[in-house]
C-alpha cells in the first residue's frame, strides 16, 4: 500500500470545527489518567476482579488477605469496587421487544438491541482509536500533476467527499459500517436463525477497524442524526458536530438483495435480473429513487398481499414496503452495498475467470505456463499453496 510518505499531493477538506469535551470528571483525569482507579496497576487489579467469576463474598476475602492488604489498592471491599466502577462512563444499554405484525407469524420475532447512537459514540469517543481516526475527506495523487488518484482509507474516497458537500460547513461526517449474516442458533430442532447487526465506523483506520437483517427500530437514531446532527466527543476529548451517514453495509448476496428488497436472480445494485446477467456492459444503478418510485407505484396494494406480491412482479421486487434505508439521508443499495471478499471476488476468479483462461488456453496450456516459473517462484508457490496458495495463483493468472 502507498504511504502518505510517498505521495506528492493531497487535497483535504477543511477540518471540522471543534470544541473541548467536559464530562464530571474532567478536571481529575487531568492528574490521574486512570481515575477513580489511583494508578495503571490499580485499574489493572480492578479489571482483573471485576471480569472474574468471583463472588462478591470471595473478592472481600482476597481484598482481606495480608498480602493483598500491602498493595497500593485504592478500594478494601468489594462493594467499594463495585461504587468506582459505577463511576466509569457507562456503555450502551441492550433493550428488548417483541416485533408484531399485522399478519400472522408461526412465532413472535423477539428483538434484542443497542441504540445504535450510544454505539457510534462509544467508537468515536473510544482512546485506543486517538491516532487512528479520520476526520475530514480528502484525495491523495501520486504526483502534483494530479495524473494518478490513490485510494486508501474511506476518508479517501468519492462518496465521502460528496457526502461532506452536503452536510453544513464545519460538521464531522462519521461514516457507519453495517454487517449482518443469517446465524443458525439451533440446527438440530427447532430451526431458530437470528440476524446479528454489526456496526463500526469507516473513520477508523483500516488497520485498527478490521482487527475487530437490519430493521427500522434498531437504525432510527442513526437516521435523525443524519438529518439534524448531534455533538460527540472524540478520542482526543474534542467535541465534534456529527453526522452519521450509512458507509457500507457488507452482507452476502442473499441478504443483499434482501436489503435493496429485490427477488432472487436479480442484482441488487443494477437494473440487471439473471437473464442480463451476462450482458458485455453494466446495466443502469438501482437507486434508492428508483426504488422508491416503483414502491410508491404500487403502494395502493400493500393491504392486499396477494395483489401486492402480483404488483411486485413487474418490478422484480421482494415485497417489503418500507426498507429501513428509504428514509435515511444520502442512502442509497446501490452505494452502501460493497463488495465482499469472498463471493464477489475469489468465487468470481475460480467461478468465471478460471473459465474462461481453460476456454481460451486450454488446460495443457496453463499446465505448461505454471511449469516454466523459475526456482524461487515455485517455491513460492509450493510454500503459499500451504497456507492459501488459491491466492497466490488467482495473482499469478
Amino acid at each position: 500500500m502507498t504511504t502518505a510518505s510517498e505521495l506528492k499531493m493531497l487535497d483535504r477538506f477543511q477540518q471540522p470545527r471543534i470544541l473541548t469535551y467536559r464530562d464530571q470528571y474532567s478536571e481529575e483525569r487531568k492528574s490521574n489518567l486512570y481515575y477513580p482507579f489511583a494508578s495503571s496497576k490499580d485499574w489493572t487489579t480492578a479489571k482483573f476482579l471485576s471480569k472474574s467469576k468471583l463472588s462478591m463474598a470471595l473478592v472481600d476475602e482476597y481484598l482481606s488477605l495480608d498480602v493483598t492488604k500491602d498493595l497500593p489498592l485504592s478500594f478494601h471491599t468489594a462493594r467499594d469496587l463495585r461504587s468506582r466502577i459505577e463511576m466509569l462512563p457507562p456503555g450502551p444499554q441492550w433493550k428488548y421487544r417483541v416485533v408484531s405484525s399485522d399478519h400472522q407469524t408461526k412465532d413472535p420475532v423477539h428483538l434484542y438491541y443497542r441504540d445504535p447512537l450510544d454505539c457510534v459514540k462509544l467508537l468515536f469517543n473510544n482512546p485506543f482509536f486517538a491516532d487512528k481516526m479520520e476526520y475530514a475527506p480528502y484525495k491523495l495523487y501520486m504526483s502534483a500533476e494530479r495524473d494518478v488518484r490513490v485510494y486508501s482509507e474511506w476518508m479517501s474516497s468519492d462518496g465521502a467527499w460528496e457526502m461532506q458537500k452536503k452536510i453544513p460547513v464545519g460538521a464531522t461526517l462519521c461514516g457507519v459500517i453495517l454487517s449482518s449474516d443469517k446465524t443458525h442458533i439451533t440446527n438440530i430442532c427447532g430451526g431458530r436463525v437470528a440476524h446479528p447487526l454489526l456496526i463500526s465506523l469507516a473513520n477508523i483506520k483500516m488497520d485498527a477497524r478490521n482487527k475487530a437483517a437490519a430493521h427500522d427500530i434498531v437504525l432510527e437514531p442513526l437516521k435523525q442524526v443524519m438529518e439534524k446532527g448531534t455533538t460527540m466527543p472524540d478520542p482526543l476529548g474534542n467535541l465534534r458536530y456529527c453526522f452519521t451517514s450509512i458507509a457500507s453495509y457488507i452482507l452476502d448476496t442473499p441478504e443483499a438483495m434482501l436489503v435493496s428488497v429485490v427477488r432472487g436472480k436479480t442484482s441488487p445494485i443494477t437494473m440487471a435480473s439473471h437473464k442480463q446477467f451476462g450482458d458485455p456492459f453494466r446495466h443502469p444503478p438501482r437507486t434508492a429513487a428508483v426504488t422508491k418510485q416503483q414502491l410508491q407505484s404500487i403502494e395502493r396494494l400493500a393491504a392486499l398481499l396477494k395483489e401486492y406480491f402480483a404488483a411486485c412482479e413487474e418490478f422484480r421486487l421482494s415485497g417489503v414496503s418500507l426498507p429501513f434505508w428509504c428514509d435515511w439521508l444520502l442512502a442509497s443499495p446501490h452505494l452502501f452495498l460493497t463488495p465482499e471478499a469472498l463471493h464477489h471476488w475469489h468465487r468470481e476468479f475460480w467461478d468465471h475467470d478460471v473459465c474462461w483462461c481453460r476456454i481460451a488456453l486450454g488446460d495443457d496450456e496453463i499446465d505448461f505456463r505454471f511449469s516454466v516459473f523459475t526456482t524461487s517462484e515455485m517455491e513460492s508457490q509450493s510454500s503459499s499453496r500451504l497456507v492459501g496458495g488459491h491466492n497466490e495463483m488467482c495473482s499469478d493468472i
